[in-house]
Parts: structure tokens; sequence; C-alpha cells
């Protein structure tokens, strides 16, 4: 067996190396070896607005009011949210504010305490 990665395209785990680039022969997507060694070392990071990595249960401080999309309510700088929890997408954290509920926040905003 060979331990090429698989495709990133269609997840077929018959990949073929072509000279320098792997290729798969279910969707023809065809990308570079170090890439592809590149892309299975990097562990996404979430990051805090002063570069501190982030981490499921930590303690962050917002950094900016914002306001809470759909309803009168702000979550106040400083506001101090615990237990915090990192997801993928536009938004890197879950968490529940206390007096507001679940929130979806960016790390651009928050501070790691």
């Amino acid at each position: 067996m060979s331990n090429l990665p698989p495709c990133p395209k269609c997840n077929s785990e018959y990949t073929y190396e072509d000279g320098a680039m792997l290729v798969c022969p279910e969707c023809a997507h065809e990308w570079s070896a170090d890439a592809a060694a590149e892309a299975s070392s990097d562990a996404k990071v979430i990051k805090d607005s002063v570069g501190n990595v982030l981490q499921d249960g930590d303690t962050i401080t917002v950094i900016k009011d914002l306001k809470v999309k759909g309803s009168s309510l702000v979550v106040k700088v400083g506001t101090k949210v615990k237990n915090i929890r990192l997801v993928d997408g536009d938004h890197d954290i879950d968490c529940k504010i206390d007096g507001i509920g679940a929130m979806k926040l960016k790390s651009e905003f928050v501070k790691k305490v």
C-alpha cells in the first residue's frame, strides 16, 4: 500500500504520482506533492486579536462593543466569556454569554485572559 494522501477534491484513495504531481484517476484533479505535504502538516490555528493561540475551554474577554444581530442587545467591552469552543466557518468561536445566551464570535474581537 502507498501512503499517498487522498484527493483533496473528491477524497478518492486511488491517487498516484506522476513526476512531481499527484493525480486522481476518478476526477482528474492534479496537485503538487509538496503542497499536499504542507497542507497535511498545517492544522488550523485560531488566534485572538493580539496573537495568542486559542483552544477549547479558554476564557476570553471581548475587546469591542458588539451588536447582537436581530435584537437590541449589545455585548459590552470587557465582557468575560468562559469555556469557549472553537469551530470552523466565518465565526471561529461558539460560546454562551451570561444575560444574552448562545453566541458565535470572531476571534479578531476577543482577547485571551
